[in-house]
C-alpha cells in the first residue's frame, strides 16, 4: 500500500528502529509504506519513520482520537493510563500490547505527575523494541495530568503466549 502524500502541517514522528523523536515539516513529500494498528510507517528523505495515528490528519489520513473523560481531578487516572496503553499495537500484528500481555506493571507518581511502566517484548531481540517504547510514551503522555512517562523493558518473566488474553489468542490464531 505505498502512497505518496504531502504533510499538511509539521508532523511529529519517530525513527525506526531507534524510536528517536523527529518532526517532518509541513509541505514535505512522504511515502506511506504501511498502516497497522492505527500508526503509519513512512519514508521521508531516506529515513523510515512512524507517525502516530493521533497525528494522521497531518498526512491527510483519518486521525485516531484519544478521548479521556474529565474526572475533575488533578491526579493521574490509572484507568486512563491503561486505556491509552490499550491503543498501542504491536507493529507487526494488529493486537494491542495490553491484550498481548506485554505490559507488566504501571506505577503512578502523583506528586511528580509521572508514570512508570514495565513492559516486555514478544522476543528479547525484537528490533522494534525502541519504537514500541516510544509509541507507549507518546500515547501515555496524552493522558490528562501526565507530565513524564518512563518505560523500562524487562525480560523477567519472559513473555509467553499464555500471557495473551483469550481474545488476542483467537485473533492471532493461537487459541486451541
Amino acid at each position: 500500500m505505498q502512497k505518496m502524500v504531502v504533510t499538511q502541517r509539521d508532523c511529529p514522528a519517530r525513527r525506526v528502529p531507534s524510536g528517536e523523536p523527529t518532526v517532518i515539516p509541513e509541505g514535505q513529500f512522504i511515502t506511506i509504506n504501511q498502516s497497522l494498528g492505527g500508526n503509519y510507517t513512512v519514508t521521508w528523505q531516506g529515513n523510515m519513520l512512524r507517525i502516530d495515528g493521533t497525528d494522521a490528519e497531518a498526512i491527510g489520513q483519518q486521525a485516531e482520537v484519544l478521548a479521556f473523560q474529565d474526572l475533575g481531578s488533578s491526579d493521574i487516572s490509572e484507568e486512563q493510563v491503561w486505556q491509552a496503553l490499550d491503543t498501542v499495537y504491536d507493529p507487526e500484528i494488529p493486537i494491542s500490547l495490553v491484550s498481548l500481555g506485554l505490559v507488566y506493571d504501571v506505577a503512578l507518581d502523583q506528586a511528580n505527575k509521572s508514570v512508570s511502566i514495565n513492559m516486555t517484548l514478544t522476543a528479547p531481540g525484537c528490533g522494534m523494541g525502541p519504537v514500541l517504547v516510544s509509541d507507549v510514551k507518546y500515547r501515555v503522555e496524552k493522558v490528562p495530568n501526565v507530565k513524564e512517562v518512563k518505560v523500562e523493558l524487562v525480560f523477567d518473566p519472559p513473555w509467553s503466549r499464555e500471557m495473551m488474553s483469550e481474545e488476542a489468542q483467537l485473533e492471532a490464531g493461537l487459541f486451541f
